[in-house]
């Protein structure tokens, strides 16, 4: 036993990949992607829940199918009558209108009894049944679900992270290059080959492209804070992502998942949708269940003392057997009713059924196109960057040799970062679009 507890454990913390660890060594985690995401499968407030719903559908199995096994109850009595009921007979032998009063009854009284009570057929109950295991079965899927959601939260806000990091180097790249050229230009100002208005414009630029890259240190923080909650960690944990941008582009493998095939009869949602159309059937199947006879067997022993002093007190005992039948015959068209309502709700989850699969192969063609172009504009962006690279050092040198103003210089620097922006802008958007086809397909 303790070796397969070993072995359960060792193998828990191979999963996690040590994280576990690193997250008591300094409250610190570094984290891959693929660690990210075990680890909030195992720590997310969503997917604990989801398991605790399993759990709980487990007992309310247990609880379903006890109600139709046997039921044994004992119960006991006593009572003490202080002043006792008199009655008054009439003159029998006399005659006469004279009533004599009497005290009929034992001053003490007890009882002893034990039940046992089992229904012997009630189609309720194994439509009951049926119902419970169904829900414990859609409750494990919910769980799968749910760990898909996290892990595609955890996806979006590792990305974000490493994009809004990527914009940080290219804004203090940019300030590097801008502070140079600021001190330039002052030189330039100081020996007359430029005006004034050129060091405000350098001087207007830098402080620009510095507030965006405050405002971007906000950004990433939060990014951080949105990642700590997916994690399950608390808000002072300290993060370190394991992967960059570059290791995460070199990952992409468009072809593969562009030429896999779906089959939307997989796809989680849909097959919870489906479980809530057999909990609709079921329904239908309860309510039938409710105009059959149900037919209980009890059994019960019982012992019953009296006497007016409690030394004195004699018991009796007596028992039976009973057989309790059950049979409806007339509810006002109440049951009909909820026949005809229970028929309805399944036709409308059969309908929803069929809705859904149109919209999952409607969705897998979209998204299969909105990746291609998400990689066509990805592409392009990046070829822009090299292109506006390119303007910006001819402007910039142009600018150095009095052949360029500074309004110019400023505009080529702005197309720069625009650019940059595209490009980062163009990458999160294809690393998006890819997670939603991996969702589709169950890839997460």
């Amino acid at each position: 036993m303790k070796k397969k507890q070993f072995l359960t454990v060792s193998m828990l913390f191979l999963l996690t990949g040590g994280i576990m660890l690193a997250q008591e060594n300094g409250g610190e985690l570094k984290l891959s992607l693929k660690e990210a995401k075990d680890y909030a499968i195992q720590h997310n407030k969503m997917a604990t829940s989801a398991r605790l719903d399993v759990d709980a559908s487990k007992m309310a199995l247990w609880e379903t199918i006890s109600s139709g096994l046997l039921q044994v109850s004992a119960g006991a009595s006593f009572t003490d009558n202080i002043k006792q009921m008199v009655f008054l007979l009439p003159d029998f032998i006399g005659g006469t209108d004279k009533k004599t009063p009497i005290t009929m009854g034992s001053k003490f009284n007890s009882s002893l009894n034990l039940q046992a009570a089992m229904p012997i057929f009630n189609a309720s109950y194994y439509v009951g049944i049926e119902t419970v295991k169904l829900a414990g079965k859609l409750a494990e899927m919910n769980v799968k679900s749910t760990e898909q959601d996290v892990c595609e939260a955890i996806s979006s806000a590792y990305y974000l992270i490493l994009i809004s990091e990527e914009s940080l180097k290219i804004l203090d790249s940019n300030i590097t290059n801008l502070q140079e050229t600021l001190k330039s230009t002052r030189k330039m100002y100081s020996i007359g080959m430029a005006e004034s208005v050129d060091v405000d414009q350098m001087v207007s630029n830098v402080t620009m492209v510095e507030n965006s890259r405050s405002s971007l240190e906000r950004t990433v923080e939060l990014n951080y804070n949105l990642l700590r909650f997916q994690l399950g960690v608390p808000a002072d944990t300290k993060i370190t992502l394991k992967e960059t941008l570059e290791d995460i582009t070199k990952q992409l493998d468009l072809q593969t998942i562009l030429s896999q095939e779906f089959n939307y009869s997989n796809n989680l949602n849909y097959k919870l949708i489906e479980g809530q159309e057999k909990m609709s059937a079921l329904n239908l199947k309860s309510q039938k269940a409710l105009v059959l006879p149900t037919l209980t067997g009890v059994i019960q022993t019982s012992s019953t003392g009296m006497g007016d002093k409690l030394p004195e007190v004699a018991w009796y005992p007596s028992s039976f057997y009973m057989f309790q039948l059950s049979v409806p015959i007339f509810g006002s068209g109440e049951r009909y009713a909820k026949i005809r309502k229970a028929q309805i709700n399944l036709k409308k989850a059969a309908n929803t059924k069929d809705m859904v699969s149109e919209q999952l192969k409607l969705q897998e063609k979209q998204l299969r196109y909105n990746l291609v172009n998400a990689n066509l504009q990805y592409i392009s962006q990046k070829n822009n960057i090299e292109v506006s690279k390119r303007v910006y050092a001819s402007t910039e040198n142009k600018f150095r040799q009095g052949m360029a103003s500074s309004l110019e210089l400023t505009q080529a620097n702005s197309l720069f970062l625009q650019a940059e922006n595209n490009y980062v802008s163009a990458l999160m958007n294809l690393l998006q679009t890819k997670i939603a086809l991996d969702k589709l397909l169950n890839n997460m």
